[in-house]
């Protein structure tokens, strides 16, 4: 069996780490990733998916990257659900990220342009 999923895009927001009650370090993500044709409109669609990053990867990606910034992204996808508070049972598809590599930074877009 296989389940591994590879994304480029951009950021949507800055990734801010977040604590588990049992100490773990994570941050979801949510990646823009554009699709490779036109629509109708001649005009590039993307799609945005949730990345879930633990750890290091979540330390790293959330010191090193901000809104805009291009990452390359090697996981596995996951489902999961949950109960509302009108007990109404919501299904989420996310991506689990195994490794992620930073591809391009606007810091590094910004300081260019100064000089």
């Amino acid at each position: 069996m296989l389940n591994q999923v590879v994304l480029v895009g951009r950021l949507t927001d800055n990734p801010t780490v977040i604590e588990t009650e049992n100490g773990k370090k994570y941050t979801a993500i949510n990646l823009a990733v554009q699709r490779a044709f036109k629509n109708s409109d001649g005009i590039y669609e993307s799609d945005f998916i949730r990345c879930v990053l633990w750890n290091g990867v979540a330390a790293n990606t959330c010191e090193f990257c901000h809104t805009g910034d291009i990452l390359g992204i090697k996981g596995r996808l996951q489902n999961r659900s949950y109960e509302t508070d009108d007990n109404e049972t919501k299904y989420i598809t996310e991506v689990i990220a195994e490794r992620v590599t930073f591809l391009s930074s606007n810091k590094n877009k910004d300081k260019s342009s100064l000089h």
